[in-house]
């Protein structure tokens, strides 16, 4: 099973029909190159790079957008229409009064297998009180949180608020809260190697490629930046394959994972078993 953790389904054509709201897409996203894909393309992609299913993750930022970018009920209708291509996660934003009500119904009735939070956006860090209470709603219901993690080029961010190490707490305070930094907190990816040696509630993606190529951003990350037995030997079961599509083209991530001389264990365990340990 080769699963991508971190996807954004904001232009799949079945979601993609109002034309407001895809300029909307487009601008709070920070991407702008792509138009809406038609399924067949989105296998076509998925079958190029040999993955079998995708974490399809929406955002929510309603207090300041007045919409979600995508909402929970357009991820779980995508699950719904494609269950074995897709697993979906909500989104709901804090600073809203039915947040909670949001995130219960998500996890209740539309059956969504975790939380995404990307809190650079939301401006508010990890143990800010206004987050309590959803991540007791989390434990209630053994869901796991995706926190965007490290640089963000959406507009309007500040990546102050998901430093890895801004995250010590919450894995230390709520060793039952599963939580996944995206794109390996990176540029802090030592920090973030040190919070999976540290806390086994803690898990990070592959999500990150800015500059070179897939390829060798990836050696310069994963085998410069931290040494690749510190995967290897250490780390292997809290690693998760993610390419952040569609800011990043799958099969090129996908392709530069096999080429770290990771053991064959170690890729099998990135690729899909660490997901579903992540996801239960």
């Amino acid at each position: 099973m080769f699963i991508d953790m971190n996807v954004s389904p904001a232009f799949y054509e079945p979601i993609n029909q109002d034309v407001k709201q895809e300029r909307l897409r487009h601008d709070e996203l920070n991407i702008h190159k792509n138009g809406t894909a038609k399924m067949t393309h989105i296998f076509n992609q998925m079958a190029c790079a040999g993955l079998d299913k995708l974490c399809l993750l929406p955002d929510d930022y309603s207090s300041i957008l007045g919409v979600p970018l995508v909402t929970n009920e357009e991820v779980a209708r995508l699950v719904n229409d494609y269950p074995e291509r897709f697993i979906g996660f909500a989104s709901a934003d804090p600073l809203m009064d039915d947040c909670l009500e949001k995130a219960e119904r998500a996890f209740a009735d539309l059956r969504l297998k975790g939380l995404k939070l990307n809190l650079n956006r939301l401006q508010m860090y990890p143990l800010d009180d206004r987050l309590k209470a959803l991540y007791d709603l989390c434990e209630k219901y053994n869901k796991p949180i995706v926190f965007h993690s490290g640089l963000s080029w959406e507009p309007n961010t500040l990546t102050k608020y998901s430093a890895p190490l801004e995250f010590e707490e919450l894995a230390y305070k709520r060793p039952k809260l599963r939580i996944c930094l995206t794109q390996f907190g990176w540029p802090w990816v030592r920090e973030t190697a040190m919070l999976l040696q540290k806390y086994k509630n803690v898990y990070a993606d592959t999500g990150a490629l800015y500059f070179d190529n897939a390829r060798e951003f990836f050696t310069q990350v994963f085998t410069r930046d931290i040494p690749v037995t510190w995967i290897d030997r250490s780390l292997r079961h809290q690693v998760m394959f993610a390419s952040a599509n569609p800011r990043f083209e799958q099969i090129r991530m996908a392709e530069a994972l096999t080429k770290l001389n990771l053991r064959e264990e170690t890729i099998d365990l990135i690729k899909g078993q660490n997901a579903l340990d992540f996801i239960q």
